[in-house]
């Protein structure tokens, strides 16, 4: 990845605007800004949530708060704590995200 044309700048993610995306149960609720060709965010998610679909975006996900159980389509199962994170490729591996307490992810994409 090369990040060009993004001047330095601050974001105080308390002042996004929240967007709110039901799951199959539960909620995730996103702050999101957009440099350049990449996405940012700042998510959410509420007690008891469960993914509603197979993702096949790539992402580069840090654990903040919370515990976040994440589904590989082969199966897999990874668990992060804060301070973990992951990454995968656009396409390489769909994979769905659960929590049962709650979390709180900075995800880039």
């Amino acid at each position: 990845m090369q990040l060009t044309d993004i001047p330095f700048g601050v974001t105080d993610w308390s002042t996004v605007t929240p967007t709110v995306h039901a799951g199959t149960t539960g909620t995730a609720t996103w702050r999101t800004c957009h440099f350049g060709v990449i996405r940012v965010r700042m998510v959410d998610y509420s007690a008891h949530y469960d993914a509603d679909h197979w993702c096949e975006k790539g992402h580069i996900l840090l654990c903040l708060a919370g515990d976040l159980e994440t589904e590989l389509a082969d199966g897999r199962v990874v668990r992060l704590t804060p301070g973990m994170s992951y990454q995968v490729a656009d396409h390489a591996e769909p994979h769905r995200s659960r929590t049962v307490g709650g979390a709180t992810l900075f995800i880039v994409d």
